[in-house]
C-alpha cells in the first residue's frame, strides 16, 4: 500500500474526530502509543509466522526476536488480542497491561510507553474505534520498506506539533540542516533532541547516499520527560539505536554526555530561554559567560564544547542571535568569530514553524576550516518557500538543494561558487569586523538586483511622481473630510 499525504491526512482526520473532549496533549499520547503498539506487534507477528514455519519451537523464544532487533511482544499485548477486546469496557486496562508487559520484556523501553488508557475521562467506545482505525498492517516488510508507520507517526507528530510545537522541528528545517552538514559517518549529537527528527533525517540521509545507518552513532538529551519518551518511541519504530541517557535531564545543569566529542551536531534549541541553569565557572564558557536571562549563547558555547577536532554543527536560533548587542553576547560572538569557528549563516523566511512566527536563522560552525578560515559565507533565503497553508511555509526540494549546493561549493573551494547579489556572499573576517561582528546576512549579500522592465528612467520618474502627487491630493481630501465630520459633532483640531 503506497502512502501519501492524502492517506496520512485522511487517517488524521478520522482519528481527530474520535478525540472528544480530551486535550491534544493527552490525546497525543493515546494515539502515538497505539500506533507504536500496532507497529511492534505487526513486526513481531511477521517474525512469529516465520518461526512457526521453521517448526523448531522458537516462536515464543524472546531471544529469537531480540537477535534481529525485533521487540518481543507477549501474547496479551499482541494486536490480535487487543483488537478482539476493543469493544470491551475494560479495553483501557487491557492496553495499559499490554504496555507494562512490553516494557518488562524489552529493557530499552522501560518507563517509555504511555500507560494511562484506563483513566475514566478516556471514552472507551472511542478508544475501541481508534483500535479499529489503526487495524491495518503497519509492520510487514513491504510496509517497512515504504516507511509507512514512520511517515504516519511523523505526520501525526507534525499535526500535534501545530498546537504544541515545542518538541517538533519542521521537516523543511531538518532536511536543510542535515543536507548542509552531511552526517555520513561518525557521532551525531543533539543536545535538545525533542522527538528525534534530526536523528531520523540523518539516518535517512545516510541510506539515501548508499551508506549504512550503523555508520552513525547517535547521542541525545531532552529536558521534557514526555518528549524524551516520544523520542525513544520514534527511534524504536525506525530501528535506530541511540544513547539518550537513562531519562530526561537538563543539558546545562546535568550534561549526560560530558566526555562526548561529536563529529556532527544538529539542534533546534528553545529560543530565548530566560530561565536556565547557568553555572558561572563551567568549562563550557570558553568564549565568555553567557547572560543569565537568555540561553541562546549558552547553547552556542555548549555546542562548540562538544565538537570533535574536525566536527561541524548546524543549529537553529532566533534572528536576534546574529546581531544582539548585549555586552556578554557581543563579546562571545566576537570571540568565536575571531577563533574562526563560524562557517556559514543562513537567514530563513518567516512562517516555517507551526506555532510561532518568530524569524529564525541557521548557524553552521566548523572546527577545521583551513581553506576558508578567514571567510564566512552568508546566505539570505528570506524570499524562498511557498505558503502551503495560510500560516505555514515550506521550502521545496529544489530550494533546499540550491542552498546546500551553494554552501558545499563554497566550502569545497569549487569554481561553481559565485557571490550572488541578494542571495550569497563570501565575506572576509575584516569585513565582518567592520560591521562590529554582526552576522546578519542582509548586511553582506546586498539587495537583489531588480529586473530591467525596459521603461526609460526619465519616463518612470515622471510616472511615479504623478502617481505620488495623486496620492497626496487624496490624502488632503480625506484629512478635510475628517475635520468636517469631527467639527459637526463638536470636536475641532
Amino acid at each position: 500500500m503506497a502512502v501519501n499525504l492524502e492517506f496520512e491526512n485522511k487517517l488524521w482526520e478520522m482519528a481527530d474526530k474520535l478525540r472528544g473532549n480530551i486535550q491534544p496533549s493527552d490525546y497525543k499520547d493515546v494515539v502515538l502509543g497505539l500506533i507504536f503498539l500496532k507497529y511492534i506487534s505487526d513486526s513481531f507477528e511477521e517474525k512469529y509466522r516465520e518461526l512457526v514455519d521453521e517448526e523448531e519451537g522458537f516462536e515464543e523464544d524472546r531471544d529469537a526476536y531480540i537477535a534481529e532487533n525485533i521487540f518481543f511482544v507477549p501474547a496479551a499485548a499482541r494486536w490480535e488480542y487487543i483488537k478482539k477486546n476493543a469493544k470491551q469496557t475494560t479495553i483501557g486496562q487491557i492496553i495499559d497491561d499490554a504496555m507494562i508487559a512490553i516494557e518488562r520484556e524489552n529493557k530499552s523501553l522501560k518507563g517509555v510507553l504511555p500507560k494511562n488508557y484506563a483513566r475514566p475521562e478516556l471514552d472507551k467506545t472511542k478508544l475501541g474505534e481508534l483500535i479499529d482505525l489503526f487495524s491495518f498492517n503497519l509492520g510487514d516488510k513491504e510496509a517497512r520498506a515504504q516507511d509507512i508507520l514512520g511517515r504516519v507517526y511523523e505526520y501525526f507528530l507534525g499535526k500535534f506539533g501545530s498546537s504544541e510545537g515545542e518538541f517538533y522541528t519542521p521537516p523543511t528545517i531538518v532536511k536543510l540542516l542535515v543536507g548542509m552538514i552531511e552526517p555520513y559517518k561518525g557521532r551525531v549529537y543533539d543536545p535538545c533532541c525533542g522527538s528525534g527528527g534530526m536523528f531520523v533525517q540523518s539516518k535517512r540521509f545516510v541510506e539515501e547516499h548508499q551508506g549504512r545507518k550503523d555508520d552513525i552513532h547517535i547521542f541525545g538529551q531532552e529536558f521534557t520527560a514526555a518528549t524524551w519518551k516520544l523520542c525513544k518511541m520514534n527511534l524504536a519504530i525506525r530501528g535506530i539505536d541511540a544513547n539518550l541517557g537513562e531519562r530526561d535531564a537538563d543539558t546545562f545543569g546535568n550534561d549526560l554526555h560530558k566526555n562526548l566529542r561529536a563529529d556532527y551536531i544538529l539542534a533546534n534549541p528553545p529560543f530565548n530561554v530566560s530561565d536556565y541553569t547557568l553555572i558561572p565557572d563551567d568549562v563550557r564558557w570558553k568564549y565568555g559567560i553567557p547572560p543569565a536571562n537568555n540561553a541562546n549563547y549558552a547553547w552556542i558555547e555548549h555546542i562548540i564544547s562538544k565538537l570533535s577536532p574536525a566536527g561541524v554543527a548546524g543549529f537553529v536560533l532566533a534572528n536576534g542571535s546574529m546581531s544582539t548587542s548585549t555586552k556578554a553576547e557581543a563579546e562571545i560572538r566576537k570571540n568565536i568569530i575571531e577563533a574562526r569557528l563560524v562557517d556559514c549563516i543562513v537567514t530563513m523566511p518567516p512562517n516555517l514553524f507551526y506555532n510561532v512566527t518568530i524569524p529564525v536563522c541557521l548557524w553552521f560552525l566548523a572546527k577545521k576550516r583551513d581553506n576558508r578560515k578567514d571567510k564566512i559565507l552568508f546566505i539570505d533565503v528570506r524570499k524562498m518557500g511557498t505558503m502551503v497553508t495560510r500560516k505555514h511555509r515550506e521550502l521545496s526540494g529544489d530550494e533546499i538543494a540550491q542552498i546546500c549546493d551553494t554552501y558545499h561549493n563554497w566550502r569545497d573551494g569549487k569554481e561553481a561558487y559565485q557571490d550572488v547579489q541578494g542571495f550569497c556572499k563570501s565575506a572576509s573576517i575584516e569585513e565582518v569586523r567592520s560591521h562590529d561582528y554582526i552576522l546578519t546576512p542582509g548586511r553582506y549579500v546586498g539587495i537583489e538586483e531588480a529586473d530591467d522592465d525596459g521603461e526609460p528612467f526619465d519616463e518612470k520618474m515622471t510616472r511615479l511622481t504623478a502617481e505620488l502627487a495623486e496620492l497626496f491630493a487624496k490624502s488632503h481630501q480625506l484629512e478635510e473630510e475628517i475635520r468636517q465630520r469631527l467639527g459637526a459633532i463638536g470636536y475641532e483640531f
